[in-house]
């Protein structure tokens, strides 16, 4: 009996340990899933919950709770495990970096556009890339899609595309021209330089796009991909400049120019091709038309006297240059509170903000824009609107009536936003479609 006794004893302490290891694995779990909850309640408060872009969204049925979504996240609190489940918190902070979707060992997120709840516009594309409009298609950010990496992917699927829709006996100056120097446009272009393509690249500012009007040493997050005619890129976490001098390589090596501070007016079908108007009064023709362009468009002008001086700008290039100024920084989102905190280390910076308090801000800049204020590194002014910008100073109105501020200023930039191109889009006769919740990219189960 005793061998009996100490089995019993042995197999009974066994199962109190599996049970201790249960219930403290399970209290766990409902304590972090406490803390999701709380910090999904805040988010909400503080209008974080719902996406403004794109997002991941989980599939609870095929989630099995690794957390690999977590990790791979460059930023903090997108996504947390509640009730055993990955669920989103702060969506709108959600840049669409994409890290989540490739780690998640189940493939249960999808990047999606828009909610049930908050539409947003975007032109009709099929499956090859092509709009309502035969001969245009379109790739990279205006489609949806503004991860790097996947941006550089549909630039060079969209060329091999448009070289299947090719139809004899028209005649036009270029096979296929190129709207948009950024990484789906860069990517097009070393493609069609694969296939032998009469093409040609024109960006109305400069090479990068929007990269380009990052500051210098903005970081730009991206993924290891593979650029046509140069081979693969490793990069996880690197700057605009590197960014600007790989893509430079790339075009160099190839003998590839891009036609520069050439922006496109309207694009017109005619005869079996496509005319294209420049703002400058030139025009080309060519038989196919990618558009690569942001979906930031024009930047967003405040429409206030003064504001056409050589002292006002919509983008901030080289910070470093900059010292000794008296500078208003107008807006409240990322990258105007990342510009201000970049010419405060040698300048007076005073931001202008419409609102009473900053919305959406990216933990990091939240952080550091508040430290700056507590220090009096930056002078914020909230609910404050510039209404004259004279030489040497900015007028400001505020919340209260018949109050006006007089500030002391050498520059001014201003970050309101960009006009989205959809009149131009319209006016080429591309469909302009609300996505309610629709996956732009998911996995092929």
């Amino acid at each position: 009996m005793e061998p009996l006794v100490e089995n019993i004893i042995i197999y009974s302490l066994a199962a109190v340990l599996c049970l201790v290891v249960v219930i403290v694995y399970l209290r766990k779990q409902k304590r972090d899933s406490k803390k999701v909850e709380e910090k999904i309640v805040k988010a909400k408060l503080d209008g974080m919950y719902e996406p403004v872009s794109l997002h991941p969204v989980v599939d609870p049925n095929s989630c099995i709770r690794t957390g690999a979504c977590i990790a791979a996240c460059p930023e903090h609190d997108i996504l947390g495990v509640k009730d055993g489940k990955a669920v989103t918190i702060n969506a709108s902070k959600c840049i669409g970096h994409g890290a989540c979707f490739h780690a998640c060992p189940t493939e249960a997120i999808s990047l999606c556009i828009g909610t049930e709840k908050r539409g947003v516009e975007l032109p009709h594309v099929n499956q090859n890339f092509e709009t309502n409009v035969d001969g245009i298609f379109i790739a990279g950010e205006l489609g949806g899609m503004g991860l790097i990496k996947n941006a550089v992917e549909q630039g060079k699927q969209a060329v091999d595309n448009i070289i299947k829709s090719f139809k004899k006996g028209h005649q036009a100056e270029y096979d296929l021209i190129i709207i948009g120097a950024g990484p789906a446009g860069i990517s097009a272009g070393l493609q069609a330089k694969k296939h032998n393509l009469n093409f040609l690249i024109v960006e109305q500012d400069s090479l990068g796009g929007t990269v380009f009007t990052f500051p210098r040493q903005k970081i730009v997050m991206t993924a290891p991909m593979d650029l046509p005619l140069y081979g693969k890129v490793k990069l996880f976490e690197t700057n605009k400049q590197t960014l600007l001098e790989l893509w430079n390589a790339a075009l160099d090596k190839n003998s590839i120019t891009i036609k520069e501070n050439s922006k496109v007016e309207a694009i017109t079908p005619e005869n079996g091709q496509f005319k294209l108007d420049f703002l400058k009064g030139d025009s080309l023709t060519t038989k196919t038309v990618l558009l690569a362009i942001g979906r930031r468009g024009t930047p967003r002008k405040l429409g206030v006297q003064g504001e056409v001086q050589e002292k006002v700008a919509y983008r901030l290039l080289e910070p470093e240059d900059i010292q000794g100024k008296d500078i208003m920084v107008v807006g409240g989102g990322d990258s105007a509170i990342e510009s201000a905190l970049l010419l405060a280390d040698n300048n007076t910076v005073t931001l202008s903000y419409r609102n009473e308090v900053f919305n959406r801000l990216k933990p990091k800049n939240s952080e550091k824009i508040n430290e700056a204020i507590a220090t009096g590194k930056i002078n914020v002014l909230f609910n404050s609107s510039p209404t004259n910008i004279t030489k040497d100073a900015v007028y400001l109105s505020t919340n209260v009536p018949g109050e006006e501020l007089n500030v002391k200023n050498d520059l001014i930039y201003i970050f309101a936003g960009g006009e989205l191109p959809t009149q131009f889009l319209q006016k080429a006769g591309v469909q302009i479609t609300k996505k309610f919740g629709d996956a732009i990219l998911k996995h092929e189960k």
